[in-house]
Parts: C-alpha cells; sequence; structure tokens
C-alpha cells in the first residue's frame, strides 16, 4: 500500500491500531494526537512521524495537513478519528462536556474534511475515512450527546460521499460496535455480545481503503442486525434493548473506573 495517510487521535486506542496496520501494509503513516508526550511515544512504538494536532482548530489541523505533505508528500488518505464519549443520564451532562464533544466529534471531522477535500478534489484523487459509531444509528439511554455527534459525523460523511463522488475522490465512515478502549471504561458488555478490540476496527480501515464503500459497520452482521431491528415495532425494541441490557449499560457505570478518562477528555482529545 503505497499511500501516504494520516490519521488523528492516533496515540492510544483504535486510531494508533489503525496506524500499526496500515504501516504494517507499506503505508507512509504520520499519526496527530492533542496529548504531545502520548503522540511522541506513539510515534517512536511504530517508528513513524507523530504531530500534535487539535482538531478543533483550523490553523492547528492545517499545520498539521501541511506538515504531513512536508514531511511524506501529498496525502493519499486521511482517517478522522479523534473523538471522545462522554456518558451518562442527559440531565447531568454539563454544558461545557456538551461543546467539547460536539467540536471534537463533529466540528473536527468536518473540518478534516474539509481541509482534506482541498487538496485532494483538485488532484482528483484522495480518501477520507471518518470513524463513526454504531451509536450513531442506535440509540442508548445514557449515550444522548455521543449518540447526537456521531448521528451528524454519519449524516455529514454520506452528504459528503455524494457531493464529491464523481470528482476523483473517496469518503466514507466505519461503524464500530463496543470496543476495548478508554471510552467504555467502567462499563459492561452487552449480554451476550463480545466487545471488539482495536484491531478489529483497524482492518475494516484497511479493508475500505482497498475497497471504498459508503459504510462499514465492525463487526458487519451488526450492521444488518441494527437495520432490521429498525423495522421492529417500538416495544419489540425496547423488549431488546432490555434483554441485552443496553437500557441501563451508560446509565449503571462504575464513575470511578472512568475518572481518568474523563479528566482527560476534558482537557485532549
Amino acid at each position: 500500500m503505497s499511500k501516504v495517510i494520516a490519521v488523528t487521535g492516533a496515540a492510544r486506542g483504535i486510531g494508533l491500531a489503525t496506524a500499526r496496520a496500515l504501516r504494517a501494509k507499506g503505508a507512509t503513516v504520520v499519526i496527530g494526537d492533542i496529548d504531545e508526550a502520548a503522540v511522541a511515544e506513539a510515534a517512536a512504538s511504530l517508528g513513524v512521524t507523530g504531530l500534535v494536532v487539535d482538531v478543533t482548530s483550523r490553523a492547528s489541523f492545517t499545520a498539521f495537513l501541511d506538515r504531513v505533505e512536508e514531511a511524506a508528500g501529498p496525502l493519499d488518505v486521511l482517517v478522522n478519528n479523534a473523538g471522545i464519549m462522554p456518558i451518562g443520564p442527559v440531565t447531568d451532562e454539563s454544558d461545557a462536556d456538551a461543546r467539547r464533544c460536539i467540536d471534537i466529534n463533529v466540528h473536527g471531522v468536518m473540518l478534516g474534511t474539509k481541509l482534506a477535500l482541498g487538496r485532494m478534489l483538485p488532484r482528483g484523487s484522495g480518501h477520507i475515512i471518518n470513524i463513526a459509531s454504531i451509536a450513531g444509528v442506535m440509540f442508548t439511554p445514557g449515550l444522548a450527546l455521543y449518540n447526537a455527534s456521531k448521528a451528524a459525523v454519519l449524516a455529514f460523511t454520506e452528504a459528503t460521499r455524494l457531493e464529491v463522488q464523481d470528482r476523483g475522490v473517496h469518503v466514507g465512515a466505519v461503524l464500530p460496535t463496543f470496543t476495548n478502549t478508554e471510552l467504555v471504561a467502567g462499563t459492561r458488555s452487552p449480554k451476550g455480545q463480545k466487545n471488539c478490540e482495536p484491531e478489529d476496527i483497524a482492518a475494516a480501515v484497511v479493508e475500505l481503503i482497498g475497497e471504498p464503500r459508503p459504510q462499514v459497520a465492525v463487526p458487519k452482521k451488526l450492521g444488518t442486525q441494527v437495520r432490521l431491528g429498525a423495522l421492529l415495532p417500538e416495544r419489540l425494541r425496547r423488549a431488546a434493548s432490555r434483554r441485552l441490557g443496553l437500557d441501563k449499560i451508560f446509565l449503571e457505570y462504575d464513575p470511578d473506573a472512568r475518572k481518568a478518562y474523563d479528566a482527560r477528555i476534558r482537557s485532549a482529545n
């Protein structure tokens, strides 16, 4: 895979796993993250260039992409991965947390997409992959803010894809389910469901680059289940949610287990 690929939010979790998988495929990878120490450590472990980027800042994101191209050449693929996941009752969500979640998860994706398109469209080639979530189509108590942000990412991604699809640039989304990263700290898995690993999401990104499509859910079968579930009557959907425990997972969690993550996402992405 002889492509220049930039990945945001890549100091840990899905972003780091994605960068590792892409590098293993032969891509030239540059990673970005707002956490300077963590991105430097991650870059050293991968043997790639690591840069600081604040995805909510046009100046910072522009400088990041400029430095990517200076270091590696014209950008072929941008993976917009940076994101945060506050959880809990909607009435407990602070206005500051709400603004930060939307700024990172939505505006950050929009900004990265627009800046990448500004480089890719004149060349008539490129690929933008936005890491969304199954939470963008499957709504859960205690996850209202995150649900809203990821639904916005999906809508934005699809509309942008349709706008540029005949101009040589691919735009698509990856929709992970529960994945073993800090985002799910202090929560439990739905009954009968095994969490994905970051490497599973990374593999989906690699596959999507090789075979561009509008969306891919991880695991793939879950995408089909969600679409079929949407056809069920409300009472059956609620019963299924209760059976899986989804009605309480993000309301009855361990706040102590999330303290470190919550502290970090209030100051970083």
